[in-house]
């Protein structure tokens, strides 16, 4: 399959991931209920190959192995629809649909009437992002201690103040860090520049003159954030911390994952004046609509809608005094 890189045929490789499926199924009812799609693929079906790379096409592999076997790779404690796929499957499918038969009708003239043109999409369910308040983020944020306290306050900083997907955390190279902003590579390798204030800045200092370069693999030398193992950290380390930070903080971790705190960062830049044309870009999305979810909650340049997170703004003794 080209999708992960694998010389495997397609037949042998499902036959190993049903293997993996069913396992998975016998496990989750007690032990992995808040897998999210990305850490099912790269900690359980395919551990074996590069957990970024895995994580970044999680979708991809999702739609491959459902239409595989008719069956949803998701959240085990997920509801499936008893009848057919959901409705955001069914709406993107018409929309594919649609668009074909327009080309056809309108650009090559092949056809005199679009068949589909009076189809009408499903109705989705709109559900508003779950985000942190600005309270119950410094309450995360002084629940940091331990051993790698400087590191794991640095991330948690970064996803608060500049809204990045966790695989680009991860992903993040001692080169891709400037004074006031950081370069990250996002979904496609298309690359983007963040910027953040000056609390994030003082976050990633202290961690910077606490990270041991000695004891680091030649491989990860380069990598920004390193685990215990002296290894670049992985999508599943920085899941595991944040669930053990947000129980340390008396927050609900079954409500919460670093894509909440995208979330939380999108927010609060809207709340605080941020164009949502600004915040587009901050957050890589490719398409303005994907955006505008965020506009529900309290309706320029991309230096700016970084300043204007109060999150970034705030050194780590404002934190701890309050």
């Amino acid at each position: 399959m080209e999708l992960i890189g694998t010389t495997e045929s397609h037949d042998a490789l499902f036959a190993k991931l049903e293997e993996r499926w069913k396992a998975y199924r016998k496990q989750s009812k007690t032990t992995l209920l808040d897998a999210s799609e990305g850490e099912l693929w790269t900690q359980y079906m395919l551990p074996e190959y590069d957990p970024n790379m895995i994580f970044a096409n999680a979708p991809k592999l999702t739609r491959l192995w459902r239409d595989h076997d008719g069956r949803r790779v998701a959240r085990p404690d997920e509801a499936v629809p008893e009848r057919g796929i959901e409705a955001a499957s069914r709406a993107r499918k018409l929309s594919a649909i649609k668009s074909f038969y327009k080309y056809l009708t309108v650009r090559t003239k092949q056809l005199s009437e679009n068949p589909v043109a009076d189809l009408e999409y499903p109705k989705l369910r709109k559900s508003l992002p779950k985000y942190l308040t600005m309270e119950e983020s410094a309450a995360l944020l002084k629940a940091v201690t331990g051993p790698n306290e400087k590191r794991d306050y640095a991330i948690l900083m970064l996803f608060l103040n500049c809204g990045i997907r966790r695989s680009e955390l991860v992903g993040l190279n001692l080169t891709d860090v400037y004074e006031d902003r950081i370069r990250v590579v996002g979904k496609g390798n298309k690359e983007r520049v963040v910027y953040f204030g000056e609390g994030c800045r003082e976050a990633l200092d202290d961690y910077l003159c606490v990270r041991d370069n000695g004891k680091i693999r030649d491989e990860d030398k380069n990598a920004l954030f390193i685990s215990r193992d002296n290894r670049r950290i992985s999508v599943r380390g920085v899941q595991q911390m944040l669930d053990k930070k947000l129980l340390e903080a008396g927050l609900d971790r079954s409500r919460y994952s670093p894509h909440k705190l995208r979330h939380t960062a999108a927010t609060l830049m809207l709340k605080n004046g941020v164009d949502t044309r600004a915040l587009q870009e901050v957050l890589g999305h490719s398409n303005l609509n994907t955006t505008q979810i965020y506009t529900h909650l309290d309706n320029a340049a991309l230096h700016e809608a970084a300043l204007a997170n109060p999150i970034g703004r705030k050194t780590k003794a404002d934190i701890e005094d309050k």
